[in-house]
């Protein structure tokens, strides 16, 4: 599948709370569909980086009570700041074990899958970074098209460094993009918000690579 979302700054807490209550999400809310979840996420790679070299990104991500594994590659250039289109394969995972040693395995069954073991050629992997944020969701319907609204907020932490993660991002379930666009552009506009040029895994593989 394909992931289309939109990313922007947000600069506090406090912004994240006004937008929280902005009228014109508010208004397209769909009942019931708020939630708070705590994220913690590991992102693997080779001694040698041929995943990055690849673009791809490996990672394992716990969700609550529920732990996936998630291949991602292939960012496109929409020729949108801060709009995100990459395809992904995302899979249920049992183990926890999994966050000390990932399993390429688990993918074994997709194309893609066989395309990472190849490049991964029995080489172990080995933790690259880690993402830990609490995620305030809810999804929208606006004419049509289904979104979720999620507002992320903790650290990227590779090594001894650390980086923040304060950003909004609304992610397309179905529906027009333009529509996302326009969604978009009018929260952009009422808080003064800038597009996220760097997604988390690009963040993380540079904080990891200072």
């Amino acid at each position: 599948m394909v992931e289309i979302e939109l990313k922007y700054k947000i600069r506090s807490r406090e912004l994240i709370e006004k937008i929280e209550r902005d009228k014109f999400l508010t208004s397209l809310a769909e009942k019931d569909s708020a939630a708070v979840i705590t994220m913690k996420a590991a992102y693997f790679d080779t001694e040698d980086r041929i995943l990055m070299e690849n673009d791809i990104a490996f990672r394992i991500r716990k969700e609550g009570d529920r732990i996936v594994g998630t291949l991602k590659w292939r960012d496109r250039d929409t020729g949108v700041s801060g709009l995100y289109a990459r395809e992904e394969i995302s899979v249920p995972v049992a183990d926890a074990s999994c966050f000390l040693s990932p399993d390429p395995y688990i993918f074994k069954d997709s194309r893609e899958g066989q395309a990472l073991l190849e490049a991964v050629s029995g080489q172990p992997l080995v933790l690259i970074f880690e993402t830990v944020f609490t995620r305030k969701r809810f999804r929208i319907d606006s004419s049509g098209t289904i979104c979720e609204v999620s507002f992320d907020t903790g650290e990227i932490i590779a090594n001894d460094r650390r980086a923040p993660i304060q950003e909004l991002e609304i992610e397309l379930f179905s529906g027009s993009r333009e529509e996302l666009l326009r969604i978009g552009d009018k929260v952009a506009s009422a808080y003064g918000l800038e597009p996220e040029p760097l997604s988390k895994f690009a963040r993380g593989r540079a904080l990891a690579e200072q």
